[in-house]
């Protein structure tokens, strides 16, 4: 009987490896990119400054791991986001829900160029209209009208969900939304 006790306890070997994905995360100065993607790590997100360059960071979830590539969104640095495109697999565009009228319709040029790039066009999206929690913030309706996802979008994997630092709970579901397209994705390519 010790035996077939030692062996369930110590044969099984290591749990199966999750699966990992490159992601690239792109959006303006202050749409909340860095404090989101530090809180899906359980780092602290107090005294965040704007990343300058870029940053990369492995967020586990339950069914893979997604190695973040987050972009800074600087005017002198967003020149330079599509020399970091280059092997990603899906795109989060961090956009801030209750920014002025200028800096919406300059996140929606961003979209817009980001969803017709070359290297990008074909990969999910995650649209997280950040910043839900602030008074001035549009619903996702608004949103998903003011950027024309509908047309602009109409053939591609994508989603648009609202969140907010103080609401993890829907950033985290709006990620493993983003993670089942990915998987979908695999299985339509036959990578898995």
């Amino acid at each position: 009987m010790d035996y077939l006790c030692f062996r369930t306890l110590c044969c099984k070997g290591p749990p199966p490896p999750r699966p990992e994905y490159d992601v690239v995360c792109i959006g303006l100065t202050g749409s909340g990119k860095t404090s989101l993607l530090s809180r899906l790590c359980n780092e602290a997100s107090d005294n965040i400054i704007p990343t300058t360059g870029f940053s990369i960071k492995a967020v586990p979830f339950q069914s893979a791991v997604l190695n973040v590539k987050e972009l800074g969104g600087a005017d002198s640095i967003k020149k330079y986001w599509s020399r970091y495109y280059q092997g990603s697999q899906g795109v989060v565009f961090v956009l801030d829900s209750a920014s002025s009228e200028e800096d919406l319709e300059t996140a929606r040029t961003e979209l817009h160029s980001a969803l017709q790039h070359p290297q990008l066009c074909t990969l999910p999206f995650l649209i997280l209209a950040n910043h839900q929690d602030k008074p001035a913030a549009r619903s996702v309706q608004e949103i998903k009208k003011y950027f024309e996802l509908e047309p602009l979008a109409r053939g591609k994997s994508w989603v648009l969900e609202g969140g907010s630092v103080d609401h993890m709970d829907t950033v985290k579901d709006s990620f493993t939304q983003l993670i089942q397209l990915l998987e979908e994705k695999d299985q339509e390519t036959g990578r898995i």
